[in-house]
């Protein structure tokens, strides 16, 4: 019971800005190797703030936000599977394959956003609320380069 009634509050949404939000945007990220990954990051500048800022919600995933810069942007990250090593192992004996990591199982995602939009969770008189931020912006990706090679 008490999880249905936290589903249910996590579908309010507050109409007034806990805080003042600069301008959000998110950049995509490859790595510059073979196998180094790729994600992407939403950015959140905010000026000064009194309230625990916990998690980001966009683009159907969730993550848990990092202060960066002097507490003056917080970022989510979303690792996603493009560049990944892929390690799994193929065998008509199953016993080689114990190994192979299950896919994760996609939770259900609890707001309707638009590519644009991300709802951030906070901490208010210890009661969870979620705000709606409008008009993401998405910059050019970051291509991180291979490492150069060793001179030796």
């Amino acid at each position: 019971m008490a999880s249905f009634s936290q589903c249910s509050s996590a579908q309010k949404l507050q109409k007034e800005a806990p805080l003042s939000f600069g301008e959000v945007y998110c950049q995509n990220w490859n790595a510059g190797v073979q196998g180094g990954g790729s994600g992407l990051n939403i950015y959140i500048p905010v000026g000064d703030y009194t309230i625990e800022l916990d998690s980001v919600y966009f683009r159907g995933r969730v993550s848990k936000l990092e202060v960066k810069q002097n507490s003056q942007l917080l970022v989510g990250s979303f690792r996603t599977d493009n560049n990944s090593p892929k390690d799994i192992v193929m065998s008509s004996d199953s016993k080689e394959e114990y190994a192979n990591q299950m896919p994760s199982a996609m939770t259900p995602f609890p707001f309707e956003l638009k590519d644009d939009e991300c709802v951030v969770s906070y901490k208010q008189n210890n009661k969870t609320l979620y705000y709606k931020i409008l008009n993401v912006k998405q910059k050019e990706p970051l291509n991180y380069p291979s490492a150069p090679p060793n001179k030796n």
